[in-house]
């Protein structure tokens, strides 16, 4: 496959092909079994079988099949192990690659988009992709004044080959959903949808990165590279090395992993409150750990490089408070005060009346990680949140159904669930608590905050420190 194909019709027959196959597959599956192989061996082929065709062919058609491909491979760990084996290689792959586009198509778009003197911008361009994604490909190169760049070129009509392919995939999201238990893949491809019209746009996209390259410049744990030059379909993007983290998962020290994991999940919930961005991305293709700067980070550290602001959740004051509300509620097990709060928020109907001792036994196993100081994520512990919500006998399953996910954390949801997935593939040992007291706003009580982070309502003379008190004092008496 050397080229995105374009064409309704093709795009449209390759995915409806996937049904039949699984279905085919289903038959030969059942026939070896009557010709006297053994269940367990025929199954895993049969995973192995599915897991090839539906990769191979979301990753070759780039678009809205590989985007929904990539969304898909965070959620990795919450298959069971017997099922995950056969699929994980094919997830992974995803990740970091698809097929290239043929390099005549990308020299066509970078003249019509930088000009017929477009090769005068670059001191070396190298035609062959260093990564390729669900709408663009990137090539590494060296830009006029000399500094290493990434060029994002984007695939010529991957917004229609996106919208097209989401419409077909959610024409049979059910025939997925059995690849992640517990999860409600129609939602998810809607969601993908929503996002379509941003990801497309190149200058909102090197809007949000200038945004998280100023604010992240002196950070010494994560680095942003910024942005150097952007016009329709091609962004030039400052080129940052590493080890991608799909290599980490598979072959990082743990050492390696856990700082990742901390990382990553201070980059979560630090770049709201930062930013006032949510980067919404969160699949390990778009994540490298770099060498620390030893004059700022020291020796023996890594950081974290972030790219691919194409999606970003726009949330001016950061975090929604009800979130961090939410959880020091639910942690403190106030089951009233909880379920007032979802109910105020739109998570609980006006028309739907629950046990809030019951909603409070659903949220206390998934925020786990929240009550200890450190939390190792694992995929058995991932695997189990799964099954207790896919049981359909179970209590978790039953009320999981009447809770509703208002509009405005959808995405929020989407994001914190992928970043969990990525931290199991990791397993990672992160000490998450420190990251919500630091970043989530509502998540420490009043009286616990630093001074400097109280809202000025909340502020008494006491709070000040003594030097000022005293000022104060002065200029009562007078």
């Amino acid at each position: 496959m050397s080229d995105l194909p374009r064409k309704a019709v093709t795009r449209t027959a390759k995915l409806a092909a996937l049904p039949l196959g699984f279905a085919g597959r289903a038959t030969w599956g059942l026939g070896k079994r009557i010709g006297g192989r053994s269940a367990e061996i025929v199954a895993r082929e049969l995973q192995q079988r599915t897991a090839d065709q539906l990769f191979k062919t979301l990753g070759e058609l780039k678009g809205g099949a590989m985007k929904l491909g990539q969304a898909l491979s965070v959620f990795e760990s919450a298959l069971p192990e017997e099922v995950a084996g056969p699929y994980r290689a094919a997830l992974t792959k995803l990740q970091e690659a698809a097929p290239p586009m043929p390099t005549r198509t990308v020299h066509a778009v970078l003249e019509e988009r930088l000009g017929e003197d477009w090769r005068e911008l670059f001191l070396e361009f190298e035609d062959k992709p260093s990564a390729a994604a669900s709408i663009g490909q990137v090539h590494r190169a060296v830009w006029h004044d000399g500094r290493e760049v990434a060029v994002k070129v984007q695939y010529p009509g991957a917004g229609e080959a996106l919208l097209s392919d989401l419409t077909q995939l959610s024409r049979f999201a059910r025939l997925l959903g059995p690849l992640i238990p517990g999860m409600d893949i129609k939602p998810l491809i809607a969601e993908l949808r929503d996002r379509v019209s941003e990801e497309l746009d190149y200058e909102l996209e090197a809007r949000s990165q200038r945004e998280h390259a100023e604010e992240f410049a002196d950070d010494p744990d994560v680095v942003i590279p910024d942005v150097v030059h952007q016009s329709d379909q091609v962004l030039v993007t400052e080129w940052i090395d590493g080890v991608p983290l799909s290599e980490v998962i598979t072959d990082g020290t743990q050492e390696q992993r856990d700082r990742a994991g901390q990382l990553l999940a201070r980059f979560l919930f630090s770049g709201p409150a930062r930013t006032g961005l949510l980067h919404a991305d969160p699949h390990p293709g778009n994540f490298r750990l770099l060498p620390a700067d030893t004059e700022d980070g020291g020796a023996g550290q890594w950081r974290l490089g972030v790219l691919d602001f194409g999606t970003v959740d726009r949330l001016p004051g950061g975090l929604p408070q009800p979130i961090g509300d939410s959880l020091r509620l639910t942690l403190a097990g106030d089951a009233q005060a909880v379920y007032e709060l979802l109910r105020e928020e739109g998570f609980v109907k006006e028309s739907i009346d629950l046990d809030p001792n019951a909603v409070l036994d659903y949220l206390l196993p998934i925020i786990e990680p929240a009550q200890v100081e450190e939390f190792t994520f694992t995929r058995s512990w991932m695997r189990n949140q799964a099954a207790r919500i896919a049981d359909l006998r179970s209590p978790a399953h039953q009320l999981g159904k009447q809770l509703n996910l208002p509009p405005a954390y959808l995405l929020i949801h989407r994001v914190t669930l992928s970043t969990i997935g990525v931290l199991c593939q990791l397993g990672a040992t992160v000490r998450l608590r420190d990251e919500l007291e630091s970043w989530v706003p509502g998540f420490l009580p009043i009286e616990d905050m630093p001074v400097e982070d109280l809202p000025v309502e909340d502020l008494s003379i006491a709070d000040l420190p003594e030097q000022e008190q005293r000022v104060g004092d002065a200029a009562a008496e007078a």
